[in-house]
C-alpha cells in the first residue's frame, strides 16, 4: 500500500473487527476439531499391496475398483451408519473426494489426492491437535480489502500445479482470472473453483512468504462475481492451507502467475507448530 492510501484508509470499525474475529475463530475450531485436519496422525499410499495402516484397522490396498480394506477379527468400522466388518470396497473415488469412517473415537479417512488413493486416520489425541493454540495473523486492516475484475475463459482451463508432495501435482479446471491491484502494482491471478457455486478460490503466495507468513502457500475464497464481473478480495482472510500446519497434506501449489511480487501484510501468518517443527 502506498503512503497516501494508508493516510486515507477507513478506520477499522468494531463491526469489522469483530466480523473477523468470528471468522478466525471458527476457521481454526474447524481445524482443531476432534476429528479435524491437526488431528490426523500419518498418511498412507495404496498400493495393490495389502498393508497396515498405522492407527485404522485392517489390511488396506488399491485398485482398478478403488480401495479396498480386509477387517480381521474384532475389526470393524462405522460408515454411513453402519457397522463394517471383514472385506469392504469403497469404490472408485472422484479426484479430491473421499469418505470418513468411524473407528473408535477417531475416524478414517478414505481418499484420493492427485490421482492415488490414501488413508489418513484422525485422532483426537494427536499431540499436534492438543498443542494447538491458534493461528497468529496479522491485524485485521480495512485497507487490505479490494476490489478486482473477474476476466472468465471461453471454457475452463485444465491447469496442472505442483503439491506440499514432492512429485505429486494436482490439475484444476480454471474457470478465469482476476484483475486488481496492489501497492499501486496491477495484478491478473488465475483463479479456481470455490466450494459453493459461483465462487472463487486463489492460492498465492507474496513477498510476505517464507519470513512472516508460510512459504509454500495461502488460500484466498472470493464470493461469486457479480454482474459485470466485480470481485472483492479481502486479503485480511488469506488462510493458511493443512500443509502449514502438518506434512500429512497434499496441498495444492499457487501456479506461477500467482506469486505476487508485493507484501500482503494481512491474514494468517507462519503457525508456531511449523516454525517450531523446523527450528
Amino acid at each position: 500500500m502506498t503512503v497516501d492510501d494508508i493516510r486515507t484508509a477507513p478506520a477499522v470499525t468494531d463491526d469489522f473487527a469483530a466480523a473477523w474475529r468470528a471468522w478466525h475463530e471458527e476457521k481454526d475450531a474447524a481445524l482443531a476439531d476432534p476429528h479435524g485436519f491437526l488431528a490426523v496422525t500419518g498418511i498412507s499410499w495404496l498400493t495393490g499391496d495389502p498393508q497396515r495402516v498405522p492407527g485404522a484397522p485392517g489390511t488396506w490396498s488399491t485398485g482398478e475398483r478403488g480401495p479396498v480394506v480386509v477387517l480381521g477379527p474384532g475389526e470393524e468400522l462405522l460408515l454411513d451408519g453402519a457397522i463394517v466388518t471383514g472385506r469392504h470396497e469403497f469404490g472408485v473415488l472422484p479426484e479430491r473426494g473421499g469418505v470418513l469412517a468411524g473407528y473408535r473415537n477417531a475416524v478414517v479417512e478414505v481418499a484420493r489426492r492427485g490421482g492415488s488413493d490414501i488413508v489418513r486416520p484422525r485422532h483426537p489425541d494427536s499431540p499436534r491437535r492438543l498443542a494447538f493454540r491458534g493461528t497468529p495473523a496479522f491485524p485485521p486492516d480495512p485497507r487490505w480489502v479490494v476490489e478486482g475484475s473477474y476476466v472468465p475463459f471461453d471454457a475452463p482451463r485444465p491447469t496442472t500445479v505442483g503439491a506440499a508432495v514432492e512429485g505429486l501435482e494436482h490439475v484444476y479446471d480454471s474457470p478465469g482470472q482476476v484483475e486488481f491491484t496492489l501497492d499501486g502494482v496491477p495484478l491478473r491471478v488465475t483463479a479456481f473453483p470455490g466450494k459453493s457455486a459461483g465462487s472463487l478460490l486463489v492460492l498465492f503466495t507474496d513477498a510476505t512468504s517464507g519470513v512472516t507468513t508460510y512459504g509454500a502457500v495461502r488460500s484466498l475464497r472470493l464470493e461469486a462475481p457479480e454482474a459485470g464481473g466485480r470481485v472483492v478480495l479481502d486479503f485480511n482472510r488469506a488462510t493458511n492451507l493443512p500443509c502449514a500446519y502438518t506434512e500429512f497434506a497434499t496441498c495444492p501449489l499457487p501456479p506461477a502467475e500467482n506469486r505476487l511480487p508485493v507484501a500482503v501484510e494481512a491474514g494468517e501468518r507462519t503457525p508456531v507448530e511449523w516454525a517450531a517443527d523446523r527450528g
